[in-house]
């Protein structure tokens, strides 16, 4: 039988063509084709999800601007190992950014990661301006990851599963929580499986009392969730003027003393007047999934029926209001 096949593409240049084994058909993330980002980082797109793994700005740039520079890992002060949840792996470079602060604040790294597909990091891996990014012990920790799916030396451990994250959470041992969780899949509007209500609920519960989710989502579905399970949620400043463009991601909390975070973090704001009357529109409705097994397309009905039949100022209507201003 011949074997499903997939291509990666740079500048219009095939540089490699991969067989791939013991796949779904058709696979969930589809054909994944490469590109360099603005910053020169390598990234993918997925036929799938009609989307690309990182934003315009560049995949390097998207890790620390939005997940590592925002979560202030300097600021905990553990003897013990600093817990790290990486919720869709992708390439790694979230998780290979934050392995390399760790290791600048000589901190010990009990790392956990879940991703669905393996095909990502290992394409990764084959690209030597990737491999070039890190330093020889955290290029050792990704290749473990993608060979034997877990990674451990004389001070640190990392483990990933693999399969979809609404089921392999439950794989995570009952007695850890995380300091960092950093939630990066698709868009909620092409990857709604992973913004639901029952999804972040799991997700919250495995954040430790001192600890904060990062997310680039800002979705007010999310983000009212996210409250709703009740933590704190701080904005992160967006780099342009641009209305339409209020903020560049989400940090959630479990505890209210969020004075630390906006001290050491200038780019950290609480939530403006705009923002939180944002979450009094029908955005604000959540994505739900009671049984946890549901498709997107059956998560994005439910939804829409739940919009159409609430009372709920219309998202539409806000933004006018907010954009005259």
């Amino acid at each position: 039988m011949k074997l499903p096949q997939f291509h990666i593409q740079i500048s219009g240049t095939t540089l490699h063509t991969y067989t791939t084994k013991n796949v779904l058909s058709p696979h969930p993330l589809g054909e994944l084709a490469g590109h360099v980002t603005l910053d020169g980082s390598f990234s993918l797109h997925s036929g799938h999800f009609k989307e690309n793994f990182h934003d315009h700005a560049g995949a390097m740039v998207e890790a620390k601007t939005k997940f590592i520079n925002p979560a202030k890992l300097k600021t905990f002060k553990t003897n013990e190992h600093l817990r790290i949840l990486d919720v869709c792996v992708g390439l790694g470079y979230n998780t290979a950014c934050a392995m390399e602060e760790v290791e600048k604040l000589s901190l010990k790294l009990n790392w956990w990661g879940l991703e669905l597909d393996p095909r990502p990091i290992k394409l990764a891996l084959d690209i030597n301006a990737f491999r070039s990014s890190w330093s020889p012990e955290v290029l050792k920790s990704l290749e473990k990851i993608r060979d034997h799916g877990f990674w451990e030396n004389s001070i640190s451990k990392g483990q990933i599963l693999w399969g979809d994250a609404r089921q392999c959470i439950s794989r995570l041992p009952k007695d850890i929580n995380f300091h960092l969780i950093m939630l990066d899949p698709f868009s909620p509007k092409h990857c709604p499986e992973l913004w639901t209500k029952e999804f972040l609920r799991s997700i919250s519960k495995k954040l430790a009392p001192d600890g904060r989710l990062v997310t680039y989502c800002t979705a007010a579905a999310v983000r009212n969730t996210l409250q709703e399970e009740g933590l704190e949620l701080l904005s992160l400043s967006s780099p342009s003027n641009n209305k339409k463009r209020w903020s560049n991601g989400t940090i959630a909390t479990r505890y209210k003393k969020n004075n630390l975070l906006l001290q050491t973090n200038q780019k950290l704001h609480r939530l403006t007047h705009m923002e939180r009357e944002h979450l009094l529109t029908r955005a604000a409705i959540p994505y739900r999934d009671p049984s946890g097994i549901d498709t997107a397309t059956r998560i994005l009905q439910r939804r829409k029926q739940e919009q159409e039949s609430c009372e709920l100022e219309s998202t539409s209507s806000w933004q006018r209001r907010w954009l005259k201003k």
